[in-house]
């Protein structure tokens, strides 16, 4: 009956846990590009996405963030040798000028101060956040071509973990107090229900739907389906939270996703010429 059981189980598809004899397979690039990911996405952008939201308002934050498919694509180019499009340049040029126009609500007042003009801190993080999760992209299609969908997730949660630890500890705030505050103490129970729905909702089931896309897409591609998620962080922002656009921010936020969604077009079409040869 076992070896029925496990034959079963092979034929309908069913994923295995990977062994330790494909980690001993994993090359040292495919490492370099684990901690890369691990370190960029999993830790790096997600401290500065906190300080981010802290400083800045959240909705310019998230579509900030939306000039991560510029940084993912270019990141493709320089790695793995990915084509840029004819008119990658000229899309890429309008999506970096809309995104400066979002993150300053009143413009007449540059010449003022930066900060009477809306250029905060937060602006600065998200794009340092961008940066960092766009370098991530293109780590992640690396390691793809390294190992397994569920080595890879796994192994990029290890990773983050340890990099988050480590900057804790950098920051003197590997504690009790630090780590499960007052207020959690206070409400044990729902602090440990929703840090589960974090972890789970918001953690491991997306982070393997992104390996999987990942895998089956190119790095300068994948970066342009992550928009949907800053803009559904827009309008939950917008809606829940009261974080409002000025008039000029909203329209420079659309000529933001127009340019990048052209971005990805232009790619698109390089990619298609390319597998046409």
């Amino acid at each position: 009956m076992a070896h029925g059981s496990s034959v079963s189980v092979r034929r309908s598809g069913v994923p295995r846990a990977p062994g330790v004899g494909e980690i001993r397979k994993i090359d040292a690039r495919t490492w370099g590009y684990l901690a890369l990911s691990g370190f960029a996405g999993s830790a790096v952008g997600t401290v500065f996405f906190t300080l981010a939201l802290k400083y800045g308002n959240a909705t310019v934050v998230n579509v900030v963030l939306n000039i991560q498919p510029v940084i993912s694509t270019i990141g493709a180019f320089l790695f793995f040798g990915d084509r840029l499009g004819p008119r990658f340049f000229l899309y890429a040029g309008m999506a970096i000028v809309a995104g400066v126009f979002v993150s300053v609500a009143h413009p007449t007042l540059i010449a003022v101060s930066f900060e009477r003009a809306g250029l905060n801190r937060g602006t600065g993080y998200a794009l340092i956040c961008a940066l960092f999760w766009g370098l991530a992209t293109v780590a992640g299609r690396g390691v793809m071509t390294g190992m397994s969908l569920r080595l890879a997730s796994s192994l990029r949660i290890v990773v983050g973990l340890i990099c988050m630890t480590l900057i804790l500890l950098a920051y003197g705030k590997l504690n009790g107090t630090a780590l499960w505050p007052a207020a959690a103490q206070a409400h044990a129970t729902k602090a440990m229900i929703w840090l589960a729905l974090l972890a789970s909702i918001s953690g491991g089931i997306p982070l393997l739907v992104y390996f999987e896309g990942l895998r089956l897409t190119r790095a300068s591609t994948a970066g342009y389906f992550e928009m949907m998620q800053t803009l559904a962080a827009v309008c939950i922002t917008w809606g829940f939270f009261r974080a409002t656009l000025e008039p000029h921010q909203v329209f420079s936020g659309l000529v933001l996703i127009a340019a990048v969604a052209m971005v990805h077009r232009v790619q698109q079409r390089t990619e298609q010429s390319e597998t046409r040869r």
